[in-house]
């Protein structure tokens, strides 16, 4: 089993950043695929940025530019640096990890909200 335990969320205003971390613990070996989604009520989770198996980033469109991927290895945690913040950024944000026997982890989420 892997756990992932996201923090970092809250309230900000339009313009504003907030940086969420996730860590990782359990059986981390095989994990090849690190990201970040996050679903806004009333609608799919998506993807907001990730890293590949080849260790390439990879981000939605709506947020380039504004958000950054990054990890720490030892101990194994992933970050997103976000700037300037905008409503429709308001979602659960949800870390995800999948390790090479094709088992995908989530953590439970942590909700950024955004003011306009």
């Amino acid at each position: 089993q892997v756990q992932l335990v996201e923090s970092g969320g809250g309230l900000v205003q339009a313009g504003g950043s907030l940086r969420l971390s996730c860590a990782v613990s359990g059986n981390i070996f095989g994990i090849y695929i690190m990201g970040w989604y996050r679903q806004a009520p009333g609608k799919q989770r998506e993807l907001v940025a990730a890293f590949s198996s080849s260790d390439r980033t990879t981000y939605a469109d709506s947020v380039k530019g504004r958000f950054t991927i990054s990890r720490d290895n030892r101990p194994l945690t992933l970050y997103l640096q976000m700037t300037s913040l905008q409503p429709e950024d308001t979602a659960v944000y949800y870390c995800h990890a999948e390790r090479l026997d094709h088992n995908g982890y989530w953590g439970q989420g942590t909700q950024v909200t955004v003011s306009s």
